[in-house]
């Protein structure tokens, strides 16, 4: 498998929700217009980035990495990766255990002391795949819908 991964572009946002759509949100996706202006945003982050995952110039995975300073910690920076999400019919060959292991050398390289990441609690495959990397279940996490 020659997977490359690397950051998107805004040109790679249709291939972006592409992935969103099959993989995590049931073909309910924003427009290309709506998901550029918010890949405009995300890029004015200081150390926010969006993730291309490709097989033969084909996007077949994404997912989003966001560097944080604290001053907590002794001022030791943390990543939250989000937006995981490969192609279904490719799901199972690797790319995801890829794309994660790029997630935390990047996360290392940038001196990060922990990297985490929240999961829907119906999501127990990607679980399963989580914990199968090292990825330890921490704490509670809570939501409060705001809309």
């Amino acid at each position: 498998m020659n997977l490359t991964i690397r950051l998107a572009t805004i040109d790679d946002v249709p291939a972006i929700l592409n992935v969103y759509a099959s993989a995590l949100d049931n073909n309910k996706v924003l427009s290309i217009e709506e998901a550029q202006k918010i890949f405009i945003k995300q890029s004015q982050y200081p150390d926010y980035h969006v993730f291309l995952a490709e097989m033969d110039n084909e996007a077949v995975g994404t997912f989003a990495l966001l560097v944080m300073e604290n001053m907590a910690h002794m001022g030791t920076p943390s990543a939250v990766v989000e937006d995981v999400g490969v192609l279904p019919g490719l799901q199972g060959k690797g790319i995801g255990k890829k794309m994660m292991a790029y997630a935390l050398q990047y996360a290392k390289e940038k001196g990060c002391y922990k990297m985490s990441l929240s999961s829907n609690l119906r999501r127990e495959q990607a679980h399963q795949f989580y914990e199968s990397l090292g990825f330890k279940k921490h704490g509670f996490s809570f939501l409060m819908e705001l809309s």
